[in-house]
């Protein structure tokens, strides 16, 4: 069965809910389950901004550093 006719199914079975406790909770998945999803973002403070270059530069004088064909080949694997 494909998704299309599998929503369509789903629904149908909402459509007939008689239930109003069963029509609760399923609602209740729905929108918890649309608030796991989204996350809200922030933007940095100037000073996280600061601490991350600083980190950055340190890491780069250190050597921690990979090529970009390293990390296509590391790409490649997930």
């Amino acid at each position: 069965m494909d998704l299309q006719t599998r929503k369509l199914n789903a629904i149908q079975y909402l459509i007939n809910i008689q239930d109003e406790n069963l029509f609760n909770k399923i609602e209740e998945t729905i929108l918890k389950s649309s608030k796991k999803g989204k996350r809200v973002l922030k933007p940095f403070t100037q000073k996280q901004l600061i601490e991350r270059a600083e980190k950055s530069n340190k890491d780069y004088v250190a050597g921690k550093v990979k090529t970009q064909e390293q990390l296509e080949i590391e790409s490649e694997n997930w």
